[in-house]
């Protein structure tokens, strides 16, 4: 189905994590769309690249050297897009750090790290965009989630800690700005082929996805204003069974060796 639309026309879209990944086809594809777009990242030499990449299309793109866990830094972050554009249309959180161990070796600062890109981060940037999309009477506010937030994955402690507030974080404020004209959209993506976990081997029944799919179905879901959006779709269920059904999922995650192994 095509995802081509005027929706994005002239749109001010925030993308944090944009450097790879996800955040990477993000930031291509969107000024496709007619968005104008506003990169953040760590990594300034690769976002100049990309970049110049889009500007060569005659696209309108910006770039923030953002550390997201910084909290002056996603200040200046979105004072400098609203210097540029006036306006933020869509803030796409997706900047994130893939934390693993086990609880019982897990130190507290471990714990501490992971909360601060995978939770906080989304956190301070909130805070600042209700105001100013209220203001607008209108907005998006898109948080790149996990599956872990809906089952978690033995050896991911610290990643499905974040990622599980992060999910109740978004629930809630969901429901506490939609009628401030704010829309809120949570995205549950499988294990996404990139280098944050290009470490671990999958097993066949639950291959990597692609970026790009993800990337796409994070616009549709914009688009369709989706509350939730799960990539791959035949995931949906998973929260509730594992809920219905804890130790049966416990069992399968275990015996079909969902954890994956090092490389």
């Amino acid at each position: 189905m095509s995802i081509q639309s005027d929706f994005f026309r002239d749109r001010v879209v925030v993308i944090t994590g944009a450097s790879s990944g996800i955040g990477e086809q993000l930031a291509l594809k969107l000024p496709v769309h007619g968005a104008r777009v506003a990169l953040a990242s760590r990594s300034g030499d690769r976002l100049e690249e990309l970049a110049a990449r889009i500007g060569a299309e005659g696209r309108e793109v910006l770039t923030v050297r953002t550390d997201v866990s910084s909290e002056p830094d996603v200040d200046r972050l979105i004072q400098t897009v609203r210097e540029r554009w006036k306006r933020i249309d869509v803030f796409i959180s997706n900047a994130g750090q893939y934390i693993q161990g086990s609880i019982e070796e897990s130190p507290p600062d471990r714990f501490h790290a992971s909360l601060a890109v995978n939770f906080f981060a989304s956190m301070y940037a909130v805070t600042r965009l209700i105001p100013l999309m209220s203001a607008q009477g209108s907005g998006s506010i898109v948080f790149i989630n996990s599956l872990d937030a809906k089952k978690g994955i033995v050896g991911d402690a610290p990643y499905a800690a974040a990622k599980s507030a992060l999910d109740r974080y978004g629930d809630i404020l969901r429901q506490e700005v939609r009628e401030k004209g704010i829309h809120v959209l949570s995205v549950y993506p499988g294990r996404v082929d990139t280098a944050m976990i290009g470490h671990i081997q999958v097993p066949r029944m639950s291959p990597k996805i692609s970026p790009g799919r993800v990337a796409d179905a994070v616009i549709r879901g914009i688009r369709r204003k989706k509350a939730v959006v799960t990539v791959p779709g035949l995931y949906r269920p998973l929260g509730a069974g594992n809920d219905l059904f804890p130790r049966v999922f416990d069992r399968l995650y275990k015996w079909f060796r969902l954890e994956g192994r090092v490389r």
